[in-house]
Order: C-alpha cells, then structure tokens, then sequence
C-alpha cells in the first residue's frame, strides 16, 4: 500500500491517481489578507491572485517571484480569462465586472441590472461562446472589509449572464449568496456553489449542477455538499472532476458528486486553480497565503494547460 504525505486525504481510490505521494503542499507566497481570485496565465509563466482588503492584485512567477499587478484594484475579487486572453475581474467597491484590454485599459462589461446597481460581484467564468456568467452576493457591501459598507439594491440570490451582444440577464434567482461558479469541460453543465450558510443555518454548504440549454439554466438539483465549512472558489479538470475549496482544504468530486478525496490546507481556503508550466499544478488562495500543489491532471480552462 503506497503511503500518502498527511496532506494528502484519499476518499476513494480514484483519488490516489490525481495526486502524488511525494507531492508536496508548498507556501509560495505569504503575508497577505485575504487572498482570492487565482488565474494562471501560461505565456507569461505567472499567476495573478487578488488580496481584496488590500485592494490589489499580486503577481507570482517561478523566476521572478512576486510583484504588484495592479495597486488599486477596487476590492477586486474572482478573476478569469475570455476566449482572447484577457483578464476578466468582479470588483466590490465599483460593484462591477470589468476586462482588462491587452494594452491595460479598463473596460466595464456590467454595473447595473434593470437600472440599479449590482451587490458585489463575486466570481466570474466565460464559456466559449464569450458569454460571461458571475455571481452578484453581498460580501462586498456588508461591511467595509472587503468593499463599502451598503443596502443591497439587487436581491442577494442572482447569478447573471451576460451575453456577447451586451445583454445582462439573471439566469438563476434563488440562491441565498451565490458564490464561486464553473463549467464542466463540455460545458452542458453549471456548477455553482451556495455559501449563504454563511449568515443562515437553515441553508446548506452545497455545490448546486445546471444543465446549460444555449442562455439558459436547468436546476438539477444538489451536486455535493462540503462536510466541513463552505463551498467557495471551484474548478473543474478536463476530466470533469470538480474540485472545491472548504474549510479544512480542497475537495474533489467525481463527476456523479462522489467525494474522491482532500487536499488539507492549515488555512481556509478561498478559491483554486490550475496552472504551472506543465499544467500539473492546482494554485490554492487560502486566507494570508498561496500554495501550490502538484496534480496528476489538469484543468478544464484551456489557458491552464501549461505555458502556452
């Protein structure tokens, strides 16, 4: 029986081929507040994560090391890329989803929902056909942490799409705070995570699936649930496993929702993803620190295949 290092908890043998027994869970960066938002950008060999209270977002290469990527980024959250490379990013304090352009400008995609201002953007995905779908909770108004303290003017449980035309519209709108949010490699399946137990115990820490049908979701009910705390940033690898972050680590799923096994991480984690120079590497935002993590597959998101 091969031993694995006490990071490293197996649920379910098919666990045991996803990970590595000599693979370690490495800080690579530390001192922060509270990191979140990881996207790998292989061309330029280096990740980007946010540290919202910080209101910046950092930069992380092999040969480099860290660097500011941009100072004041309005409590920016989620990040992602579109099908062009560029950056995608939900900002609490502007209350927006922003892109920025290969020459650096800022571009705003969406502020506003049937003439009032969104809560706090969360989290971000774009499917192939350049839609952008994100989630609208309150975490960025309800005090002044991780945002400007405010009264919602949106209702707290949407998760919207917006269209390559420009068209805003909620998809879903019965969640109690929408949170981390991806696709599984063919994109005919949603997975959005509930984190609402957060402020209500009647709520559970579930992962919910939708089939997509073009612009539209179908509830298919609960995918998982985490066992120990919330479910907040996920991702899924191209072989459709969906893996989460929680309390005590990452989690992952098969595809039928069977728990596969742990990554444990000493710090909550807020959101993951997969990069590195070889694709193999699964990044972990999780409270003052980013750890990295060899896996024997890789992600979903085609930028996260490597340098290229």
């Amino acid at each position: 029986m091969i031993t694995m290092p006490p990071h490293l908890e197996v649920r379910d043998p098919r666990f045991a081929n996803l990970v590595h027994p000599m693979s370690a869970l490495e800080a690579i960066a530390e001192g922060f507040t509270w990191t979140e938002g990881p996207v790998w950008f292989g061309e330029h060999d280096c990740l980007l994560f946010s540290d919202i209270p910080s209101r910046r977002i950092l930069r992380w290469s092999e040969t480099e090391g860290l660097s500011v990527f941009r100072s004041d980024s309005q409590f920016n959250n989620g990040n992602t890329r579109d099908r062009q490379g560029r950056l995608v990013g939900c900002r609490h304090g502007t209350r927006d989803v922003v892109r920025t352009e290969i020459d650096g400008r800022l571009t705003v995609l969406a502020d506003r929902f049937e003439g009032k201002r969104l809560n706090s953007p969360n989290d971000v995905v774009v499917s192939a056909d350049g839609a952008i779908w994100f989630t609208d909770p309150t975490y960025g108004i309800i005090s002044n942490f991780e945002g400007f303290r405010t009264e919602p003017e949106q209702a707290t449980r949407n998760v919207y799409r917006l269209s390559p035309e420009g068209d805003l519209a909620a998809v879903v709108t019965d969640f109690a705070q929408p949170n981390g949010l991806c696709f599984s490699p063919d994109e005919t399946r949603l997975y959005i995570a509930e984190s609402g137990s957060s402020h209500d115990d009647d709520v559970p820490s579930v992962i919910r699936q939708f089939a997509v049908d073009g612009s539209a979701l179908r509830d298919e009910g609960v995918f998982a649930t985490i066992d120990t705390g919330l479910p907040d940033g996920i991702r899924c690898d191209v072989t459709g496993n969906l893996w989460s972050s929680a309390a005590d680590g990452v989690h992952c799923f098969a595809s039928d929702g069977t728990l596969l096994g742990k990554i444990l991480v000493p710090q909550t984690v807020s959101n993951i993803c997969f990069g590195g120079r070889d694709g193999h590497r699964l990044f972990i935002t999780a409270t003052t620190s980013v750890y990295r993590v060899f896996v024997d597959v890789q992600g979903a998101e085609p930028w996260t295949r490597g340098s290229g």
